[in-house]
C-alpha cells in the first residue's frame, strides 16, 4: 500500500464517493467529478495539450490525475480548489521560467487560476517542449 503524503486534495478526490472514493478510471470520469469553473478550465487545458502532442499519444490516469503518454508520461494536469495545474516536469518549467513570470510555479507544477483566461498558446509551447525532451531520451 502506498503512503500518501501531504493533505492537499485534488477536486476530483474531494468530490468522489462519500467513503473517499476510488481513483477515476479514465480522464472523462475524472473531469465529470470536477465542479465548475475548474471543469471548463481543465477541458480547455486538455484540448490545448491534445493539439500539441503526437497523434499516437494516449490519455491515462497516473497518480490519480489525468496524463498524456507517449514514450512515457508527457504531462499531467489536475484541478484543485482554486486553480488548475499543469505538471510538465521541473526541467520544462526551468527552461521557460521567463515565459512563466506572473504564474505561481513550484518545482514541477504551474498553477493557473480558474478565474482568469487560460494561456493556451503557452500551454502548447510547454507541452511541445516536453514532447521534444521525451523523444530525445532513449527508452531503456
Amino acid at each position: 500500500m502506498k503512503a500518501k503524503s501531504g493533505n492537499r486534495r485534488s477536486a476530483a478526490k474531494a468530490t468522489g464517493s462519500p467513503k473517499g472514493g476510488s481513483a477515476p478510471k479514465n480522464v472523462d470520469e475524472y473531469l465529470a467529478r470536477i465542479p465548475q469553473p475548474a471543469r471548463d478550465t481543465l477541458n480547455k487545458m486538455r484540448a490545448a495539450i491534445r493539439s500539441a502532442v503526437p497523434s499516437e499519444a494516449t490519455e491515462a490516469i497516473s497518480y490519480g490525475m489525468p496524463a498524456f503518454r507517449h514514450q512515457g508520461v508527457l504531462v499531467w494536469f489536475a484541478a484543485f480548489s482554486n486553480h488548475c495545474s499543469l505538471f510538465p516536469t521541473a526541467s520544462v518549467i526551468e527552461a521557460f521560467k521567463d515565459d512563466l513570470k506572473g504564474f505561481s510555479t513550484s518545482k514541477g507544477t504551474i498553477h493557473f487560476p480558474t478565474d482568469k483566461p487560460l494561456p493556451t498558446a503557452l500551454i502548447k509551447k510547454l507541452v511541445k517542449a516536453r514532447v521534444a525532451q521525451n523523444e530525445s531520451k532513449k527508452r531503456r
